[in-house]
């Protein structure tokens, strides 16, 4: 049966691989399969055993994928059709679930039950905001305070599910299918935007509406208090509640799982309870002779994990240790006895076969890789260890054991996680937990602060571990063929035995296992040769950010927009560097102050080294007080690197005197050639300033690549400009269906008058540019990584 759920689980992993969904008629396959299994079974089961038990293990396999398919299939029909994009739709339905109020407005899940709009189709689940409006909007309204099960008449302009396309980034288009949201919006002010019924009764908005009341409480009852939010995640899994400053500290001590509902809390409080239900139910004879106390307190200890969980937003780690709960309970009622790894295998199979979309997310595989790795070293060893010794045991195992996953999702390694964890752990699930669930009950409130003065302890500690220079190893992304290795050299290292002697006691020449790890570390992905260029032009949405790398120097020009609490530079660029091994860079252009090409800079700087900035920022602006070294863009500056010639082209000196001159006529205009080709980013210059260039900068401007101007405003991109660059290709850097409508309809058209051809980040994701002694490519990563979820 393990081997049939690992098949199955396969099956669902491999679906998640397709760029398409398979054809209905492959199904017709998987049945002949099935009838053949049968017949062998039937008539030939011992002449081929070993043979039946693999066509089995196949047969599960081909069940996992076309069940993940059908799956896929039934939720991705529900769709908004491209024709109703960013149209006034007017529809009626149930706030299923709020997240607090922002400076912009709120953000809130909205359950589809009519629409009033004749002629347009709108999926059942999507997700709005309504944004505060402003005093002069006539239309509009106060922000209205929104409950969970309210049901509401509202007017919205919604989108299909779009997110940003780059190597080493979040994919939140397969977010959005798993979580089941069809479409994105926000609410648009009208007069008939109204509230019908205050209440609709049904369990999951009751939840929700349970979770927003201990949001409150929480809140008015720690007004004030820093750790306001790791709380409410620990209660409730509000994981945004954390700021963001808290969540770098708990990244680079490796106690982020804790931050979260994990399956460790659930399993603690569910152990409390079944001990406590126990003792109680062992004191009267009556209970007791009507039902056993062992059954009482096993179904009371399955339901608290089972409330716990719901509570706190049934997230995959949650998911995973309730039905393994589930399995130890149904066994222990029925007075059997059952296998650890068959617990885990079941678990996995419920979690998958519920949500097929899990196996995508790293905490499905954090989760269950953690618990596989504790079971390997402690199910069915001879003796028994020393609780300390075994402790220490499984904390090495887990260090070891994750680095693999680790380095594929997140680059980085906390070494300091052992000794976090080692007072993090007893700290948070034996104290801080018990007593942030009691203060969620309304009449124990006065157990909050002392929660909230236990984290505190804690916190001090956390931040000392995480200001520790060397806390958190950062490489690169590994390929693929050293993962597999890596994992076999762990479980090699992790076997037991009881041979050799000293650290590696145990299984003969286990020490093996640390020389197949190695290429983990040294294999080091592609880099360019000299007089080569490798550009890729990221996908930050509406915005700018372009990483331009030489044989030994990288170096960024601009850094995409902020976007409330977080920016372009901490969720694109930074995973893109590190995934790609990019430690430091030798320079930073901000081309000016915008922050569509400013709002990640920050985030970069204080991620890794920046040793120059160049800019058109003003004295004193956040950024240039930031930086090691900082210097002005001016026409003329230039250097090599690696037989690479870099050129600054725009703006001139006596510009930065003119007080009247527009932010964007003061961009930073640089030129890239190399012997295999060149580039040419204008920033967002307009008319007046392309003229100005021509002017003076002639044939300089003639390139192979043009990053479009001001993202294909009308008000550049001249057809002087466009027929002296005469670019071979121009890549528009938009956000999906923006606000601007760029690229504008007549600006494309003169490209392609020009015989240039035509790609666009919304469209394309981000660009892999490669100038190579084989000729220059450019290559979309919305088509290299192309998955059936995403946009078409």
């Amino acid at each position: 049966m393990r081997f049939n759920i690992l098949a199955f689980v396969s099956g669902v992993g491999l679906l998640q691989q397709q760029a398409q969904l398979p054809q209905t008629e492959w199904v017709w396959v998987l049945i002949l399969a099935a009838g053949a299994i049968g017949l062998v079974r039937r008539y030939a089961a011992a002449k081929f055993a070993v043979l039946g038990k693999i066509l089995i293990g196949l047969l599960c396999f081909g069940i996992g994928f076309f069940w993940a398919a059908a799956c896929a299939q039934w939720r991705l029909s529900d769709t908004l059709p491209h024709s109703w994009e960013r149209k006034d739709i007017q529809i009626s339905g149930v706030v299923a679930s709020v997240q607090p109020e922002n400076d912009r407005g709120i953000r809130f899940r909205f359950y589809l039950e009519q629409v009033h709009t004749q002629g347009a189709a709108v999926p059942r689940h999507v997700a709005l905001s309504w944004f505060k409006t402003r005093p002069a909007d006539t239309a509009g309204a106060a922000l209205p305070v929104l409950h969970a099960g309210e049901r509401w008449r509202i007017t919205v302009r919604l989108k299909q599910p779009h997110g940003s396309m780059n190597p080493h980034g979040f994919d939140y288009e397969a977010w959005a299918l798993e979580r089941n949201i069809r479409a994105t919006g926000y609410v648009h002010p009208s007069a008939e935007n109204r509230l019908l019924q205050a209440w609709v009764p049904s369990p999951k908005y009751w939840i929700e509406h349970v979770r927003e009341e201990i949001r409150r409480r929480f809140a008015e009852n720690l007004s004030g208090q820093a750790y306001t939010g790791i709380l409410q995640a620990l209660a409730i899994g509000e994981q945004h509640a954390i700021p963001r400053d808290q969540w770098q500290v708990f990244t680079r001590t490796g106690t982020n799982h804790l931050m979260a509902i994990s399956g460790l809390h659930i399993t603690m409080i569910s152990g409390m309870v079944f001990a406590l239900i126990l003792r109680l139910w062992r004191w009267s004879p009556y209970l007791t002779l009507r039902l056993p106390a062992y059954r009482a307190a096993t179904a009371a200890g399955l339901l608290a994990a089972f409330a716990y969980a719901v509570l706190s937003g049934f997230a995959i780690p949650a998911q995973r240790t309730l039905y393994m709960l589930a399995v130890v309970a149904i066994a222990l009622w029925r007075g059997q006895r059952v296998c650890a790894t068959a617990v885990l295998a079941w678990a996995l199979f419920w979690v998958v076969l519920l949500d097929p979309w899990a196996v995508n997310a790293p905490g499905f595989w954090l989760s269950f890789g953690a618990i596989a790795l504790i079971m390997l070293i402690t199910v069915g060893r001879i003796g028994a260890a020393h609780w300390l010794s075994g402790w220490v045991r499984i904390q090495w195992a887990i260090t070891w054991g994750l680095i693999p996953l680790l380095l594929v999702f997140f680059q980085q390694v906390p070494l300091l996680s052992p000794l976090a964890n080692a007072i993090a752990i007893p700290l948070i699930s034996l104290a801080v937990v018990p007593l942030t669930l009691l203060a969620a009950v309304p009449v124990f409130d006065f157990v909050l602060p002392w929660a909230h003065a236990l984290l505190s302890i804690l916190m001090v500690i956390l931040h000392s571990l995480s200001d520790f220079p060397q806390a958190v190893w950062q490489q690169h992304a590994p390929p693929l063929w050293t993962i597999f290795t890596a994992a076999i050299g762990i479980l090699w290292m992790l076997l037991p035995g009881s041979l050799g002697k000293g650290f590696f006691a145990g299984f003969p020449a286990r020490w093996l296992g640390v020389i197949a790890l190695l290429p983990l570390f040294w294999v080091l992905p592609p880099q360019p040769k000299t007089g080569e260029l490798w550009l890729t032009v990221l996908d930050v949405g509406q915005g700018l950010a372009v990483v331009a790398r030489t044989e030994h120097h990288a170096m960024v020009f601009d850094t995409g927009p902020g976007f409330g609490d977080s920016d372009s530079g901490k969720r694109i660029i930074v995973p893109y560097l590190r995934g790609e091994g990019i430690r430091q860079l030798d320079a930073m252009i901000v081309s000016h102050a915008d922050n569509d090409h400013s709002g990640g800079a920050l985030s970069v700087m204080a991620e890794m080294p920046v040793e120059l900035l160049l800019s058109s920022l003003r004295d004193g602006h956040p950024i240039a007080r930031a930086a090691t070294r900082s210097v002005q863009c001016r026409a003329g500056h230039s250097w090599s690197w690696d037989s690479v010639h870099f050129e600054l082209l725009h703006p001139l000196p006596q510009d930065y005197a003119n007080p009247q001159r527009r932010v964007n006529a003061n961009s930073c205009v640089l030129k890239i050639s190399s012997i295999y080709g060149s580039v040419l980013i204008p920033a967002d210059i307009e008319n007046k300033d392309e003229k100005a260039l021509l002017n003076r900068a002639g044939e300089k401007l003639a390139a192979t690549v043009l990053i479009a101007p001001h993202h294909g405003s009308l008000s550049s991109s001249t057809a002087d400009f466009v027929n002296q660059v005469n670019p071979a290709l121009t890549i528009f850097t938009v956000g999906y269906l923006n606000r601007y409508d760029h690229p504008h309809a007549a600006v494309t058209a003169r490209y392609l008058s020009a015989n240039s051809d035509l790609l666009r980040s919304d469209r394309d994701g981000a660009i892999l540019l490669r100038f190579t002694q084989n000729g220059w490519s450019a290559e979309s990563w919305r088509k290299l990584y192309r998955r059936y979820w995403h946009q078409r």
